[in-house]
C-alpha cells in the first residue's frame, strides 16, 4: 500500500501514468466510449465515474504547459445543444488541480482519431453523455 495515491488508481493505472512522458495523452472515457476499439492500452475502471477519475489522475500528473490544448472534450453532435452538466464539474476539478488548463472541444470523429494515438484509455463507468476527456501530460517539476 502507498500513501497519497487515490484509492481508485489501480496498480496498472499507476504504472501507466508513470510510463507516460511529456506530451503523451490519456483518455478518460465514459461508459459509452468504444474504449477497446480506440485504446492501445485500456485500463478498466468500471466502478468509477469520470469526475472521481479526473480528480485522481490530476493529483498525479501535470498538464502540458507547452501545448495549445491539454484538456480536450468531445463536442456535441447530432443536433444535441444542451451543455452537459458534467462539463462544469470537469472544469472545476481541472482548475482546482492544475492552473494551466487549456481546454478545447473536438468533433466526435476527430476525438476518436486523437484517442487512437493516446498512450492509454481509462474506461470508466461514467453514465453522463459527452463525458470523455483527453489529457496531455506535462513536465513533472
Amino acid at each position: 500500500m502507498l500513501k497519497g495515491i487515490p484509492k481508485i488508481i489501480s496498480p496498472e493505472l499507476l504504472k501507466i501514468l508513470c510510463e507516460m512522458g511529456h506530451g503523451d495523452e490519456i483518455v478518460i472515457a465514459d461508459g459509452n466510449f468504444p474504449s477497446e476499439n480506440y485504446g492501445r492500452r485500456v485500463v478498466r475502471a468500471d466502478a468509477c465515474g469520470g469526475e472521481a477519475m479526473l480528480d485522481a489522475v490530476l493529483k498525479l500528473i501535470p498538464l502540458d504547459t507547452y501545448a495549445e490544448d491539454n484538456f480536450a472534450l468531445m463536442a456535441l453532435s447530432g443536433g444535441d445543444t444542451e451543455i452537459p452538466p458534467i462539463w462544469a464539474s470537469y472544469d472545476a476539478i481541472a482548475e482546482k488541480n492544475d492552473p494551466n488548463v487549456r481546454k478545447s472541444c473536438m468533433e466526435r470523429y476527430a476525438f476518436y482519431e486523437r484517442a487512437k494515438s493516446a498512450f492509454a484509455v481509462i474506461a470508466t463507468g461514467e453514465e453522463a453523455i459527452y463525458a470523455n476527456i483527453i489529457l496531455k501530460k506535462g513536465v513533472v517539476k
